[in-house]
């Protein structure tokens, strides 16, 4: 190092004054020194034997070009140093080339064996620098040395050359088109590669090369699904985009009931709007549709695919990104695919962003506004999120004026207006013409407060600024177009401002209205006509203009006072230097001054001028931009940008879903499986270990989930994933047996066996449980002080597998004796625990792993004891909770999909024991095979955030033919995101998922009438929903609302205090009709939930609805309103 810091002062010191400065910063352009000396001084640098001198000169080098100086005559000398050891040199010289190759093809080709000597460098950054160079040298002589280079390095062991590889697709594709089919070949290898690193870029290659190629993605989906959250940013912003338009052409519409209901309810207005002998006929024919799209609706109810809520459930954490393109893609992937009860968790995720940089924030609110136009309600909640600030810029303010305006209903506009009276004080013009734009959308929108804004522009007429006044006109006049009649002083106290007001567009605007309602101020308009005819040559064109159709309608309504006023007018405009004057002028006279040329027109002069005309239409600017997909830069600009590709509509017909599976080779899991025996049959290692039976497939879970995820996350469970999962952990075991054998006796004490093979003889089974049954007495012995909960499951299970070794059909009895007396001792060994002995109780029996076969739904002990778990209000007043109908069922496992083993689900609506914020599911097992399941339990779980699952304890047995029961509990945090997780046999897994309906997230509560109005009170505004329907014929009477309310939704009846309002008219119109309350509070987070149904005659009814929860509101009430219809 000294020799180079004496090579520096020599050369390139600054500290000496006289000295040219050859070596010191060569960009700055030094007066003191030549160009080819300072040059040599860097070629010097380069020819060195040193590294360190040859890095500061490519510093040197590469800081010119940043600085747009020509280096270009270094080429040669940079070159020489391709070869060179130092790879932070050698990264540099890399990055010259890039810029220089292209200018200097010769040179650059001279230097390409040296690339192709780099692309099979051991170092994985010198491999990937040398494709980048090779492919950015924009020369067309090369391309075959390019496409080899690529292909090799899609095929490279690094993730990161394989990356680049992606990076340089597009480049070869835009140097030469024809390359097309071979680089979606490499598209195609690329997309299945598992790596986070490589999914983003090969996806944008994808976009640039081959967008139109859908196919290619549907083996990946599941994959980059489930990659999707470990990518980096820009690829995850890639990524969602494409599969936005992927799901817009595999996937329904998940709004398409909706869209239904809507089509057919559009019949009224036809039918209102119609006159004549038709009338009937068409009522007819609206009824038809109407009939044709419930039968539909009814018919084909929607179901979202499982790779359809795959999309929606992975993209959804990433709204928490701190990169605002994220959140923005997964925005918009949510408005455009979700349905729209699920659509309101962007809008917090896109609150956040209005914190960020002004840019971030001008992107973000062009977004929103567009939103809030369709999907108001999800933004009202964060309406002062959208309040101006006086430090944001002036389209920042205008963008947040838009939405506020947007936002604006009955509810909240008079805070709005409160808000826009200060904004009309800013010094910012601009701001100020769009706020008083903004009053008046607001005024045309909702005519409560039409009156009010136009009192307030009125008096801002009176303001000392022009600018003020003048937008105020403006607005004005498109309000009294809406009720002229009743606001004729508003229109003489405008006439009056023509002398002050200079503003071109608003003295146009008074003379409009002037002209337009001349019968309600008949002796103001004359002289208005006077004035302007006096100042018409130094009016602007746009005035003249107005000033021409005011002569015009004031000559065919009042001609005594104005003829001669019109005349003179239309002969100062003949001589107008605008020919647009001049040729209104000339149209005018023709039309309104009869004369012998004039033709057939002239008779209807008035109809023409005094024609009714349609008040204007004050619409938001957003409103027509929502076919440009969210996010994108067509968007913003609203107009089509080059590369944009536009969002697909949705299928009539549901895709083949089957095309997204990935199958794997039968022989496979054949071959493996007679591996695995033979293996077995040598080594009794397995069946000589304390009580296990063979490696199994749950040792190897996490296998699955690693590297089978892209199938396997798909809630459907089909065969080929449940193969998939199986042949994955059974290919693992052959290559990993040795470390399994190590390992084998940590995984005893972590779980229980799960299986014993066939071929093993019954005594070996006997003494394989012995020492079962052994392992789970020192394990709950040990872990008895720790937990009094898992304590009694595994005193339990002990108790039944020493009784299954007896008897298999007589335990039933045995254990429902055993249970609670050793419960009490275990409650006494811990009388630090706060559970009390009937929490116990009730639970025990539900946990059971041993089942019985059982012939019904479930044991008649079972139901005796889910019975005793009620401990709510209800217990104090049995009369307030109405018991519910039979519950419904749901398909968890079919029977094909099974192989044999079928499962069903139903929500208990009692409490669940060990948790009373999980809600209760019991599950039925049917056994339809001719082999016995073993070890049935549940695995890898897969959650939202804030939803946990209680799982059932594991069932060791249940024999061919037979049926059994187990309870699990779960958290669904108060939504309706399905609980995923895998079901598991001794020999395979099922991917399943539990969907609870939004009536069985909540739990009934006692209340007083007294205390159900007073709660309603506090829940007012926007935590309210009132909808009117008809009744069913079959549903008007007390018992029936009450029986359909509380089955589609699990809440208690509230009883009534006075007989005016709960019991039926004793005779007619002698008693207002019955009104039905019923109150719950969410299981998971205990929000109060209220429902009103007043009913009324001819079977009309109010259903109102109370929730702190919008979502949860929203959806139930579309819940109970179809079950009071149907």
């Amino acid at each position: 190092m000294s020799a180079s810091s004496a090579f520096n002062d020599e050369k390139g010191g600054s500290s000496s004054v006289g000295e040219p400065e050859y070596g010191h910063d060569p960009a700055s352009g030094g007066i003191f020194s030549s160009d080819y000396k300072r040059h040599d001084d860097l070629k010097e640098m380069l020819d060195s034997n040193k590294d360190s001198l040859k890095l500061e000169a490519m510093k040197r080098i590469v800081a010119m070009i940043a600085r747009g100086k020509n280096a270009s005559d270094l080429f040669p000398a940079v070159v020489k140093n391709v070869a060179c050891k130092n790879i932070e040199v050698k990264k540099l010289v890399y990055v010259y080339l890039v810029r220089y190759a292209e200018e200097q093809q010769d040179l650059a080709l001279l230097s390409i064996s040296t690339f192709q000597r780099g692309l099979k460098d051991p170092n994985q950054l010198i491999r990937a620098s040398a494709l980048r160079v090779l492919s950015s040298i924009r020369v067309t002589i090369i391309v075959p040395i390019m496409m080899l280079a690529i292909k090799e390095a899609a095929s490279d062991m690094s993730p990161y050359v394989r990356k680049t590889a992606a990076h340089a697709i597009p480049k070869l594709y835009s140097l030469d088109p024809e390359q097309k089919d071979q680089l979606i070949e490499v598209i195609e290898k690329l997309l299945a590669d598992k790596t986070t690193l490589v999914a983003g870029s090969v996806v944008m290659a994808f976009e640039e090369v081959c967008p139109e190629r859908i196919d290619l993605i549907h083996k990946n989906y599941r994959k980059l699904c489930n990659l999707l959250i470990d990518v980096e940013e820009w690829g995850q912003v890639v990524i969602i985009n494409m599969l936005t338009r992927y799901a817009r052409t595999q996937f329904l519409n998940p709004n398409i009931n909706e869209s239904l209901l809507e089509e057919g309810g559009g019949g009224d207005k036809t039918f209102y709007g119609s006159d004549g002998n038709d009338a009937d006929e068409e009522d007819e024919e609206d009824r038809q549709k109407k009939a044709e799209a419930a039968a539909l609706a009814k018919r084909k109810p929607y179901v979202m695919d499982p790779d359809h809520r795959l999309l929606l459930r992975n993209t959804k954490p990433l709204l928490q990104s701190r990169n605002a393109a994220v959140v923005m893609a997964v925005a918009q992937l949510y408005f455009h695919l979700a349905p729209k009860a699920e659509v309101g968790v962007i809008a917090k995720a896109l609150v956040r962003l209005l914190r960020s940089h002004s840019e971030v924030q001008y992107v973000v609110l062009q977004n929103v506004a567009t939103m809030t136009i369709k999907r108001r309600g999800m933004f009202e909640p964060y309406l002062k999120s959208f309040y101006i600030r006086s430090t944001d810029p002036t389209q920042i303010k205008i963008l947040k004026l838009e939405v506020l305006t947007n936002l604006a209903n009955e509810t909240n506009i008079s805070t709005i207006l409160r808000e826009f009276q200060t904004y009309i004080k800013s010094v910012d013009k601009d701001f100020v013409a769009a706020t008083i734009q903004a009053i008046g959308r607001c005024a045309t929108n909702i005519g409560e407060v039409r009156d009010t804004c136009l009192n307030g522009l009125v008096q801002l007429l009176s303001n000392r600024d022009e600018l003020v006044v003048a937008e105020s006109v403006v607005v004005i006049k498109k309000l009294l177009q809406m009720q002229p009649e009743k606001h004729s002083d508003i229109i003489k106290h405008m006439a009056k401002l023509t002398d002050n007001i200079q503003v071109p567009m608003a003295r146009a605007s008074i003379l409009w209205l002037i002209g337009e309602y001349c019968e309600h101020v008949p002796k103001i308009a004359p002289d208005v006509l006077r004035k302007m005819a006096k100042s018409f040559t130094n009016e602007e064109d746009i005035v003249k203009l107005q000033i021409l159709n005011l002569a015009a309608k004031l000559y065919l309504t009042n001609s005594k006072q104005t003829k001669l006023l019109t005349q003179y007018v239309l002969n100062l405009a003949k001589y107008d230097q605008n020919y647009d004057i001049r040729d209104r002028a000339r149209f005018i006279r023709q039309l309104i001054v009869p004369t012998e040329k004039s033709g057939a027109l002239s008779k209807y002069a008035k109809k023409l001028f005094l024609a009714l005309k349609p008040a204007p239409v004050l619409e938001s600017p957003f409103k027509d931009r929502d076919h440009f997909q969210l996010g994108s830069l067509s968007h913003l600009l609203n107009a089509k940008a080059g590369g944009y590709q536009e969002l697909p509509d949705w299928p009539e017909a549901a895709p083949d879903p089957s095309v997204r599976n990935v199958e794997v080779p039968e022989w496979t899991k054949c071959s493996s499986r007679e591996k695995r025996k033979e293996k077995k049959a040598e080594k009794p290692f397995y069946s000589d270990s304390e009580g296990e039976s063979g490696p199994t497939e749950s040792a190897d879970s996490e296998l699955y989930s690693s590297s089978g995820s892209e199938s396997g996350s798909a809630e459907n469970g089909s065969a080929s994933e449940s193969q998939e999962s199986e042949e994955a952990s059974e290919s693992e075991e052959e290559e990993e047996e040795d470390d399994e054998k190590k390992k084998m006796k940590k995984k005893e004490f972590k779980k229980p066996v799960q299986e014993s093979e066939s071929e093993e003889s019954s005594e070996e089974e006997e003494r394989k449980r012995a020492r079962k049954s052994k392992q789970r007495k020192s394990d709950s012995e040990s872990e008895s002080d720790e937990d009094d909960e898992s304590d009694s499951e595994s005193t339990q299970s002990k108790s039944e597998d020493s009784e299954s070794e007896r008897d298999v059909g007589k335990k039933k009895k045995e254990t429902q004796s055993k249970v609670p007396s050793k419960t009490v001792a275990n409650d006494s060994k811990n009388e630090k625990k706060e559970m009390s002995l009937l929490d116990l109780d009730d639970f025990e029996p539900a946990a059971s792993p041993q089942v019985t076969p059982v012939n019904s739904f479930l044991s008649s002990s079972l139901v005796s004891d889910l019975e005793g778990l009620s401990l709510c209000d209800s217990a104090l007043s049995p009369a307030a909770l109405s018991p519910s109908g039979p519950q419904k069922s749901y398909e968890l496992l079919h029977r094909i999909t099974g192989e044999g083993l079928s499962v069903e689900y139903r929500f208990s609506r009692q409490p669940f024991g060990p948790d009373p914020n999980m809600v209760a599911v019991q599950m039925h097992f049917v056994n339809s095979a001719a082999a016995d399941a073993r070890n049935l339990h549940m695995e890898d779980v897969r959650l939202q955030s804030g939803m946990r699952v209680q799982e059932f304890p594991e069932i060791e047995l249940l024999p061919a033919g037979e049926t059994g029961a187990a309870v699990m509990g779960i958290d669904f945090c108060d939504s309706t995101q399905a609980a995923n997780f895998q079901l598991c046999t001794h020999s395979r897994k099922f991917f399943v998922s539990i969907q609870p309906p939004v009536g069985e997230l909540m739990k009934p509560v006692f209340m007083t009438e007294n205390e159900f109005k007073k709660e309603q009170g506090q829940l007012m505004g926007m935590n309210e929903i009132t909808e009117r329907l008809t009744l069913d014929a079959k549903c008007r009477n007390e018992h029936a609302i009450v029986q359909r309310v509380t089955t589609a939704a699990n809440l208690g009846r509230v009883p009534c205090g006075s007989d005016k309002e709960c019991s039926p008219p004793l005779a007619l119109g002698a008693l207002p009709l019955p009104v039905h309350r019923f109150a719950g509070r969410t299981v998971s987070g205990g929000g109060l939930v209220l429902v009103t149904v007043a009913t009324k005659e001819d079977g009309a009814a109010q259903l109102t609805l109370n929730c702190d929860k919008m979502v949860i509101g929203t959806m139930l009430v579309k819940d109970v309103m179809l079950a009071l219809a149907q």
